[in-house]
């Protein structure tokens, strides 16, 4: 059990059943921190990628990883890998920021890909809102923010 600032958490793998809380949590969250930096067209799109059913079929597969904390049963926040090294969604609820909670995500997440994977690197591409969020744990931009169908990110990369 993982603990900061008072609140205790677990952070593990999802199981099938915590999709649907997680997208939900995400959507939640997205919709309050970062909606306001994208286009309709940019909020249609995230909204349409995260309810794909392709998407969830590959987490059935064990294709699209992810791992959740949770509060007393209750998803509070998800983090998700795919092509092996690619962080895809890191959210975390708005009553938990500041909390640790993401940062012990992305940590299992490195630790994993690091020494059960072999990886040597970590990327993503960061909303604006979550840009100093991955300075501050190591990641370092490689290309300036761009904006693709609505969506604005900056590329960003940690080695591990």
């Amino acid at each position: 059990m993982e603990e900061s600032v008072g609140v205790p958490y677990e952070v593990r793998w999802a199981r099938k059943n915590e999709w649907a809380p997680a997208m939900n949590m995400i959507w939640r969250t997205f919709l309050e921190f970062d909606g306001k930096d994208y286009t309709e067209e940019g909020i249609r799109n995230f909204f349409d990628f995260i309810t794909d059913t392709e998407l969830y079929d590959a987490f059935v597969r064990g294709e699209y990883q992810m791992m959740v904390a949770l509060r007393s049963g209750r998803v509070i926040g998800a983090g998700s890998l795919r092509n092996r090294n690619h962080l895809s969604l890191l959210f975390v609820d708005g009553a938990y920021h500041h909390m640790g909670v993401g940062s012990a995500i992305l940590i299992r997440l490195c630790d994993y890909l690091e020494r059960e994977m072999g990886e040597r690197y970590m990327s993503l591409r960061a909303a604006p809102y979550a840009v100093e969020f991955y300075h501050k744990l190591g990641f370092r931009t490689v290309k300036p923010e761009e904006e693709f169908s609505g969506i604005r990110v900056t590329t960003m990369i940690k080695m591990l």
